[in-house]
């Protein structure tokens, strides 16, 4: 299995409420399961972690707790407008590795101005802001998957 494929859906588990995922390709399996209560372990060293792995074998499991602790209350968004993300794929800020960021926190942007490039199927899309202003946030990090209608940037 890709490892690209690995982090993404190592990725998709960490930021999304599913507890639980199995994906079985040809003769490859791979389980990724969530604890609430376990240590966190970066997505790079879990990929590394998973491709060590002989083919065919299932990533340890361990027993669901029987409660999950309250969330704490998500820090507040600052005021304006949320761009969502259009479609799933993963966030880019710049054209290139080693290309300035399309724009930065406090920049004024317009409409049709570039904020970021989401790369979706091998396809890179440029994403654009539809109103004008500030830009006050950028919500996600820069190489992270993104799921449809996920804020990336606010702009007031």
């Amino acid at each position: 299995m890709d490892l690209r494929k690995l982090k993404t859906l190592i990725d998709l588990v960490a930021e999304s409420g599913i507890a639980e995922i199995e994906v079985t390709e040809g003769e490859d399996k791979v389980r990724i399961v969530k604890h609430a209560n376990a240590p966190t372990m970066p997505p790079s060293a879990a990929v590394a972690a998973l491709t060590a792995m002989p083919a065919g074998a299932t990533a340890p499991v361990a027993a669901a707790p029987v409660a999950a602790p309250a969330a704490p209350a998500a820090p507040e968004p600052a005021a304006g407008v949320t761009v969502k993300s259009p479609m799933v794929g993963t966030f880019y800020r710049s054209p290139g590795p080693d290309a300035k960021a399309f724009v930065e926190v406090g920049q004024t942007v317009k409409p049709g101005d570039t904020l970021c490039i989401i790369e979706a199927m091998k396809l890179l899309n440029e994403i654009e802001a539809e109103v004008s202003g500030v830009v006050r946030e950028i919500l996600v990090q820069n190489g992270q998957a993104v799921e449809y209608g996920q804020g990336l940037f606010i702009i007031g």
